[in-house]
């Protein structure tokens, strides 16, 4: 069931990019990202409403952490991947909010990640979106 729905889910979401006229990198940096992150929001934000905040973390790092070394490296073997050096402004994004979080958890609250914080980094990514569908409407 997981296979299939994954599967639908990444047909589906390339028919609405072509359909739209969008990039599959705008697609895959906004629709899916977000589709393939909802579990972890679900489980991580009824782990920090039970206080249960190291669950929220490790499932958040562990789901990412996951994602790019485990997921990408079989995907990888199975297929090799070509790198486009188009992704680079997304890959530096991607390094400078990592950087961000590292030092509101363990800098001004110390371990602790507070709303203006999460807020700021809301913003953060809603700016990053819009900048994206800028540039793919522009090219």
């Amino acid at each position: 069931m997981l296979v299939g729905g994954g599967k639908l889910v990444v047909d589906n979401a390339l028919e609405i990019a072509h359909y739209y006229q969008l990039s599959e990198k705008l697609i895959g940096l906004t629709i899916l990202a977000a589709g393939t992150s909802l579990p972890e929001l679900a489980t991580s934000a009824v782990a920090a409403y039970r206080k249960n905040t190291d669950i929220a973390i490790g499932n958040v790092v562990g789901s990412n952490i996951f994602n790019i070394l485990f997921i990408l490296g079989i995907t990888g073997l199975i297929n090799p991947i070509p790198y486009n050096v188009n992704m680079n402004f997304d890959i530096y994004i991607l390094l400078i909010a990592s950087l961000v979080l590292m030092i509101f958890m363990f800098t001004l609250a110390l371990r602790k990640l507070d709303r203006w914080e999460a807020v700021l980094m809301l913003l953060s990514y809603l700016i990053y979106t819009v900048v994206l569908i800028q540039n793919d409407t522009a090219n």
